[in-house]
């Protein structure tokens, strides 16, 4: 069973993302400093889990399975 992500955090972590592709990894920890350096986002939980959605897309376009 997958996790089901909201829309909103799914939309800022894809912008983020297709925007600075080359500046997210597939570490987690990384990936957080840099969302709260590249946004305005005040809550640990919104970033954190834009952070995480992001790390999962870096993982799925290494795989190949997004463009």
């Amino acid at each position: 069973m997958g996790n089901i992500r909201q829309g909103f955090i799914k939309k800022v972590a894809r912008e983020l993302f297709d925007r600075y592709p080359n500046e997210f990894t597939r570490d987690f920890e990384y990936n957080k400093k840099k969302v709260e350096e590249l946004t305005t986002v005040q809550s640990k939980t919104i970033r954190n889990r834009i952070a995480g959605y992001i790390t999962k897309l870096v993982r799925m376009k290494e795989e190949g399975k997004i463009l």
